[in-house]
C-alpha cells in the first residue's frame, strides 16, 4: 500500500474550488464563469496536488459542466497558450478530438472541398486516448498533409493550401496531459469538451461536434458567453464534425446575438450497413473518383453544406447542398 503523507496543516489554495464542487448534495454548486476561469488557470500553471486534480476532474464529470464553466475554462486556456506574434487569418475553426470508429473520417474530404472554395480552415485535435478509433492526425500524415508543430508552420500551411492542423500537444501540452489521464481515471474529463471551444486563432466562424445531445445547448450557450458570433454545434458521427446522412441532424447555432435551432432531414429512407473494415484507400478513392460509396459521398457533401450555410455562402439547406455538390464536381482530384 502506498504510504499516506502527513496531512497539510494549512488549507491549499486550490481546496476552495474543490469545496464548491464537492460539499455534498445541498452545499455543492457549479462554478461561476469567473471561478471556472480562476480554477483552470491554477490547473494550467500546475498549482495543485495530484490528488486534487483527480478530484477536480471527477467532480466535474459527475455533475456535468455548465455553459458558464466551459466558457470560464476556455477563457483561462486562451489567456494561457502561446499565440502567434502576428495574427494568422483563418475563416473557420474546426476541432477534431473524437476519432472515428464506425465510418471513415469523411469530413476530411469536406474540409478539402471548403478549401477549394477559398475557405481557410484551422484544425486542432488529439489522438490515441481511446482504443479502436481512427484519429485525424494519422490520416492526415498518411495523406501527406503536414502536422504543424509551430505557428510558423501553421502560417505556411494556411498560405499554401488554406488548411493547417496543429495537435493539442503543441497547442497546449497541459491539456493533452489531462486527456492522457482518460485510461487512469476510467472516464472522459471536462477537457474533452473544453478543447472544442478554444478557437485559438479567433476564426470568425466556429463549428464543433459533441458526443451526447444533452451537451449541444451547453456548448451553444458557452460559445455565446465566449463572444463567438457565428458558431454551430452538431452531434456528429462518432463525435467528429461529420454529418451522418442516414439520420436527421439538429444544428444549434449562435448567429450574432441570436440562438438558432435548425433541423436537416435525413437524406436516405433506409440506413446504410456499417462497412466491414475501414480502409483509407476508400477515402482517397472516393476523392479521386476511382471508388464509389453512396454513404461517404453524402457525408462529405452534407457536412460541407452545413459549413457553407453557416458561413453565409448559401441561404438555404437546398442551396448549400447544391453548392457543395458543385464543388465536388469541380474538385482537384490530383490533390490526394
Amino acid at each position: 500500500m502506498t504510504q499516506i503523507t502527513t496531512p497539510q496543516l494549512t488549507e491549499h489554495p486550490f481546496a476552495p474550488y474543490l469545496r464548491i464542487l464537492g460539499k455534498g448534495p445541498k452545499g455543492s454548486r457549479s462554478f461561476t464563469q469567473e471561478e471556472a476561469q480562476a480554477a483552470m488557470g491554477m490547473v494550467l500553471r500546475g498549482e495543485f496536488e495530484l490528488v486534487q486534480l483527480g478530484a477536480f476532474l471527477l467532480l466535474l464529470r459527475v455533475k456535468s459542466e455548465s455553459s458558464e464553466e466551459l466558457a470560464g475554462f476556455a477563457h483561462a486556456v486562451r489567456d494561457y497558450i502561446q499565440l502567434p506574434d502576428e495574427p494568422i487569418a483563418v475563416d473557420l475553426d474546426w476541432s477534431s478530438y473524437a476519432g472515428k470508429r464506425r465510418q471513415l473520417p469523411w469530413f476530411i474530404l469536406s474540409v478539402l472541398l471548403l478549401n477549394d472554395h477559398g475557405v481557410r480552415v484551422f484544425m486542432h485535435g488529439t489522438e490515441g486516448h481511446t482504443s479502436g478509433r481512427i484519429y485525424t492526425r494519422k490520416v492526415l500524415e498518411e495523406l501527406g498533409f503536414p502536422v504543424c508543430c509551430s505557428w510558423k508552420q501553421v502560417r505556411g500551411a494556411i498560405s499554401e493550401q488554406r488548411f493547417a492542423y496543429m495537435p493539442l500537444k503543441t497547442l497546449c501540452p497541459e491539456l493533452q496531459a489531462i486527456i492522457d489521464l482518460r485510461n487512469t481515471l476510467g472516464v472522459r474529463s471536462p477537457v474533452h469538451s473544453l478543447v472544442r471551444l478554444l478557437n485559438p486563432l479567433d476564426a470568425p466562424h466556429v463549428i464543433q461536434s459533441i458526443f451526447h445531445p444533452a451537451y449541444q445547448p451547453v456548448h451553444q450557450l458557452a460559445g455565446k458567453l465566449l463572444g463567438y458570433e457565428n458558431i454551430s454545434v452538431i452531434k456528429g458521427d462518432g463525435g467528429e464534425i461529420e454529418r451522418n446522412p442516414d439520420n436527421p441532424l439538429q444544428v444549434r447555432a449562435v448567429l450574432g446575438e441570436d440562438l438558432v435551432e435548425e433541423e436537416w432531414p435525413a437524406l436516405f429512407k433506409r440506413r446504410h450497413l456499417k462497412p466491414e473494415s475501414l480502409e483509407l484507400s476508400n477515402l482517397t478513392g472516393l476523392w479521386r473518383g476511382t471508388t464509389q460509396d453512396e454513404y461517404g459521398h453524402s457525408a462529405v457533401i452534407s457536412t460541407a453544406a452545413i459549413a457553407l450555410k453557416q458561413m453565409g455562402k448559401a441561404q438555404s439547406q437546398h442551396q448549400a447542398l447544391e453548392l457543395a455538390s458543385e464543388l465536388w464536381q469541380q474538385r482537384d482530384k490530383s490533390r490526394l
